[in-house]
């Protein structure tokens, strides 16, 4: 009886083997979602537009960047679906049709040289506010000795960002003030813009978190150091002030408000209206569901659900 209860589980077990496996159902979304934009959420954007073609593999993604203004215009213009934006949409781009979906949060940071002279003192005092607006703006500030209370002379050569952007606008606003009234030498790009303080040992700039910090290491980006913020006033960085060494660190200085804001922000997909393609609106509510995963591992700070829910609603 034995023998043959094992033989008939062999049969089974043979036939089982031969049976064709189970496919996995395809996707039948397809179509083709083009983007352009912000240097600040283009990292992100990458990463969401790998994640969702895994998932619908008939969906080709298309994206640029080239600042926050370029993604403005070209959605306003129809050149594209979705504008990467790393500002506030402004009153005058919602008359012409503009609709900001917030899906992420990120920050700008101030940027030196690795090998600054004055570095030591740097990292112990830290950038007052004040002291950052008589770099940027009055131009008050021309000597390291002047900005950051430090022995070293040196001048300053300060850099800012050439083309429209929200890291410029947002980080002018931690002043009160536009972009337009930003001193410095103009460089494009937030790639641009750090490979310029990383060829310059007495240069100061500022760059988005995800090009400050490598997101490999997770550390800061070889070569360029992020100044950090004298929030009390009082001369020094106190420890609960030093959050800077890893992006996991000010990823959580961001999210826990620790990090003022301007300079951290929300990061925007805008399209022109509603839109009216289902694969558009489709990635972009996934972007604000199962895409939020993907967010702190690409440097960025998610939003809360709340806040998630009445931006996936704007697509309704």
């Amino acid at each position: 009886m034995k023998h043959i209860t094992s033989i008939t589980l062999s049969i089974i077990l043979a036939i089982s083997a031969l049976a064709p496996k189970p496919v996995m159902a395809q996707s039948n979304l397809e179509g083709r979602i083009t983007l352009s934009g912000a240097f600040a959420l283009y990292p992100l954007a990458v990463k969401w537009a790998d994640e969702f073609k895994k998932l619908h593999p008939k969906v080709k993604i298309d994206l640029t960047a080239g600042g926050a203004g370029k993604g403005m215009t070209d959605v306003l213009n129809n050149m594209v679906d979705i504008g990467m934006v790393s500002r506030e949409v402004y009153p005058e781009e919602v008359k012409k049709g503009a609709l900001g979906i917030a899906v992420a949060k990120d920050a700008v940071v101030a940027v030196v040289n690795s090998n600054n002279p004055a570095i030591k003192d740097i990292l112990s005092k830290g950038m007052k506010r004040e002291a950052a607006s008589n770099i940027w703006i009055s131009g008050k500030y021309k000597s390291w000795s002047q900005a950051f209370a430090t022995k070293t002379a040196a001048p300053i050569h300060v850099y800012t960002r050439s083309d429209a952007c929200g890291a410029a606008e947002v980080w002018a606003k931690y002043f009160g003030k536009k972009q337009e009234d930003l001193l410095g030498s103009g460089v494009f790009g937030d790639p641009g813009l750090a490979l310029a303080v990383k060829k310059d040992p007495i240069g100061i700039g500022f760059n988005n978190i995800g090009y400050a910090y490598d997101h490999n290491t997770r550390k800061q980006v070889s070569g360029i150091t992020v100044v950090p913020i004298d929030l009390n006033n009082n001369g020094k960085i106190d420890a609960d002030e030093n959050f800077y060494d890893t992006m996991d660190k000010i990823v959580d200085a961001i999210a826990q408000g620790k990090y003022p804001s301007p300079p951290a922000r929300e990061l925007y997909f805008v399209t022109k209206g509603k839109t009216n393609s289902k694969v558009v609106a489709e990635f972009i509510r996934w972007a604000l569901t199962d895409g939020q995963k993907y967010v702190r591992e690409a440097g960025y700070i998610g939003l809360p659900k709340e806040k998630l829910t009445k931006e996936a609603a704007k697509l309704k």
